[in-house]
């Protein structure tokens, strides 16, 4: 069934449910409103999917989109920031050089 006709059928046993309908019109108010939340699932669902795959590796993607993780994560350098030297490191790295040291060996 389609959302619209769950909803009217959900209407009508509001309804009966208001006039004094049968018990098993009460219970079914239940099951049908499980049934459009599951319709709304998988629309809600394909949709995201959809979305995704338009926005695909672009720069800037929408916030439900992007990953949750946490805010603290979010927000931390990325490994190419992270990386990053500035002009005096870089010229210090190069003039000094890690020093290579060649150590004997410990005898047993």
């Amino acid at each position: 069934k389609k959302l619209g006709e769950l909803k009217t059928e959900l209407a009508g046993l509001r309804v009966a449910k208001v006039t004094g309908g049968a018990a098993s019109k009460l219970a079914k108010i239940k099951v049908v409103r499980k049934d459009i939340a599951r319709v709304l699932t998988v629309y809600n669902q394909t949709q995201k999917a959809k979305l995704r795959e338009d926005f695909g590796l672009k720069k800037y993607v929408p916030l439900d989109l992007r990953a949750k993780r946490t805010r603290a994560i979010r927000r931390r350098l990325s490994t190419k920031e992270r990386s990053i030297k500035t002009k005096k490191a870089q010229t210090k790295a190069i003039n000094f050089p890690q020093r290579r040291y060649a150590v004997k060996p410990a005898e047993a």
